[in-house]
């Protein structure tokens, strides 16, 4: 298995007209290593509303590295480890919700706002495979070091 078995860690979340862009694209960032870009895109909700998406492809190892730690300091880490055979796709993706508001606060958490695909390698390409994968670079992540693979 390589070190980090992602090919890429996708984040996105939507900023809603009641919402300050700001803070939003603050909370995105409790995920991301500092001075990561931040792609936006303007939209229009159903009744004219501006939406703005913020979203984020990690696909550096170190990156994906610092991607990982953030999750590992989940305070419901073990529950998220227990789940992941739910969370992996047949397309070895793995999908995560995580809480706008808490990481806007700096803080870790599982709920809604931001949502997290990471494309997990396998080979074979298969989902158990991926779980797998997944599962020990998950609990490695809290002590996975900044070092070039």
């Amino acid at each position: 298995m390589p070190r980090i078995p992602f090919h890429y860690v996708d984040l996105r979340t939507f900023c809603y007209e009641t919402e300050d862009d700001k803070r939003v694209e603050s909370a995105l960032r409790t995920f991301l290593p500092e001075d990561f870009a931040v792609s936006r895109t303007e939209s229009e909700g159903h009744h004219g509303d501006r939406i703005v998406v913020l979203s984020a492809r990690v696909e550096n190892a170190d990156d994906v590295r610092h991607v990982l730690r953030r999750l590992a300091s989940l305070p419901e880490f073990e529950t998220l480890l227990s789940e992941l055979d739910d969370r992996v796709t047949d397309n070895t993706e793995l999908f995560l919700r995580l809480d706008k508001q808490a990481a806007f606060g700096g803080t870790v958490r599982r709920g809604d706002g931001i949502t997290l695909r990471a494309k997990v390698e396998a080979y074979p390409a298969s989902k158990e495979a991926a779980v797998e994968n997944a599962r020990e670079a998950l609990e490695r992540a809290a002590t996975l070091d900044a070092d070039p693979e």
